[in-house]
């Protein structure tokens, strides 16, 4: 029998219309998005079916639309008796996955990541911080260029650790502008801006920890009936306490993402479902793990072509 780990997206995967098709087709994934308008009090759903594209970008709206949709589509891959052992989200998705393992309910998720959203947004004011992705550069080394980067021209540091290869950099304009740079004179293959709305996983988003924290002591975490690999540990978490302090460092801490991947194929995982849009996490997991199966999960296409598979792997 395979070992199976659901995978939940983090921002950037999201785009109008997704879950829509599923939603259509099965009422346990209608609820979700009904469920979500209700606690959000506002007709959330149809931002997520119909909206405008930059309405949907916006961080406060891009969190919960996000755990919406893949919460969503986990419970139609429940009714067709498909489970995992294990969970991990990328950054926001880790809510993702500690709603389905059990720790926390779906709708005290889905009020949080709108907050945690607004958070992020007011942390830093527009145009001063800002994020790029760093392609082809050993880990120690961009370490090093990090750190003079913001030695001579301002506050940057690694935020995401995607895959051998592929990190992505988060700080001040000024500090990743000149990480960039430095990256380029020690041989990094590419380095790339990205359209992000501010400097994520960066010393920078402390104070939207500081505030997420308050409404995280608020909400009952219950023990997860998966284990769910922290980002910023790569290791499980288990108690009430170690989930609400990993999301509280999550969001001005690296997400080690290639950390959390190698942690499953250790633990034997050899399946790997992507719960969500896109296949952002599937092409990740591809470039750690050759031999791994990976079945990202978003339509009616993509959801047979996973129980078709899973069916084969149990015979």
């Amino acid at each position: 029998m395979s070992k199976i780990a659901l995978l939940f997206p983090g921002q950037g995967s999201q785009k109008v219309g997704m879950g829509q098709e599923l939603a259509n087709e099965y009422s346990v994934c209608a609820d979700v998005f009904k469920a979500a308008d209700k606690a959000l009090a506002e007709d959330f759903t149809s931002l997520i079916f119909t909206g405008d594209d930059e309405e949907l970008k916006k961080t406060e709206n891009t969190q919960p639309a996000l755990l919406t949709t893949s919460i969503a589509i986990w419970k139609v891959l429940q009714e067709h008796d498909i489970h995992g052992e294990f969970a991990a989200g990328h950054s926001l998705g880790e809510y993702s996955a500690l709603v389905a393992s059990g720790a926390m309910t779906f709708e005290d998720a889905v009020v949080s990541v709108r907050k945690r959203g607004q958070f992020m947004e007011e942390a830093v004011p527009k145009g001063k911080g800002t994020m790029a992705a760093i392609l082809g550069l050993d880990r120690e080394i961009l370490m090093e260029v990090t750190t003079q980067a913001t030695q001579e021209a301002g506050p940057v540091q690694p935020a995401n650790f995607n895959c051998p290869g592929q990190i992505v950099i988060s700080g001040s304009v000024e500090g990743v502008e000149r990480a960039i740079e430095l990256a380029k004179e020690k041989g990094a293959k590419r380095a790339l801006p990205l359209s992000v709305s501010g400097p994520f996983h960066s010393d920078l988003m402390k104070p939207a920890a500081d505030k997420m924290k308050v409404i995280l002591d608020n909400i009952a975490f219950e023990e997860p009936q998966l284990k769910v690999i922290a980002n910023v540990s790569a290791e499980a978490v288990d108690s009430a306490t170690a989930i609400k302090d990993a999301l509280v460092q999550q969001i001005y801490s690296p997400v080690l993402w290639e950390d959390t991947i190698n942690k499953l194929v250790e633990e034997g995982v050899d399946t790997f479902i992507e719960v969500g849009p896109g296949k952002v996490l599937s092409g990740l997991v591809k470039k750690v793990s050759r031999r791994a199966t990976v079945l990202p999960v978003f339509d009616i296409e993509t959801l047979n072509k996973a129980i078709s598979t899973l069916k084969m792997e149990g015979e």
